[in-house]
């Protein structure tokens, strides 16, 4: 978290010879997870996500990009169309704090010094990690806390769209699924001092959960002089 910090901060201060253009702002959105508890649903968003996101417009077509997003991760078995999960009728409610950095990749040229409208679609995708509580289920679907956090790391997957609304505000819509290398999220797998305790589902079967929200970033910086990269 510490070195996020300190390399979002430097990002934002430092100008480099060709006073490249930033962006900062904030997403906004849903998520929902996608496991071994819960519905099967790819994009269904039922709690809420918020963060902050820097950029570093490297070209007209590809931009360098970090994000920090606090989401709350919610499933249900009731809410599955699989007749065994509901009659199990597990369920969990728990919070995730995502750090994320990576590149966004432009269609066609994004470049924000020419005059008119611009709206173009873009991917993003890099790497994440995410602070989640550790948990698993007792013998009759309760859930018992470990008292411990663990770190999941992801490869994010994120499919948007974003517009120029003024000369400094960019506005946008995203949806960006996050594949985890940890089947930990939902509880099914102990581990710790319960590692000897049963999990559920498939265990071969990692955890993925997904973003689906907005985008509203401030681009400032003098004209950049781009150079090939």
């Amino acid at each position: 978290m510490r070195y996020l910090i300190l390399f979002l901060l430097s990002m934002f201060f430092t100008q480099t010879s060709h006073s490249q253009i930033y962006e900062v702002g904030m997403f906004a959105g849903g998520s929902n997870f996608i496991g071994d508890i819960g519905a099967t649903d790819y994009i269904a968003p039922n709690t809420p996500a918020f963060g902050l996101l820097l950029k570093w417009n490297r070209s007209p077509r590809h931009s360098w990009r970090v994000s920090i997003i606090y989401a709350e991760l919610s499933a249900k078995d009731i809410d599955s169309d699989d007749p065994r999960r509901i009659s199990r009728n597990y369920e969990f409610d728990t919070n995730i704090i995502e750090m994320s950095a990576g590149m966004e990749f432009t269609f066609w040229d994004f470049d924000l010094h020419t005059s008119g409208l611009k709206i173009v679609p873009y991917l993003y995708s890099g790497i994440t990690v995410a602070k989640h509580d550790n948990f698993f289920y007792g013998q009759n679907g309760e859930i018992i806390n470990e008292d411990t956090v663990s770190w999941a790391y992801g490869i994010p997957m994120t499919l948007g769209i974003k517009s120029n609304i003024t000369n400094h505000f960019i506005l946008g819509f995203e949806i960006g699924a996050r594949y985890t290398f940890s089947d930990e999220l939902d509880g099914s797998v102990p581990d710790g001092d319960f590692k000897d305790q049963v999990g559920i589902g498939n265990t071969n079967s990692n955890d993925w959960y997904v973003f689906t929200g907005f985008t509203l970033t401030y681009t400032f910086g003098q004209r950049p002089c781009y150079c090939n990269f």
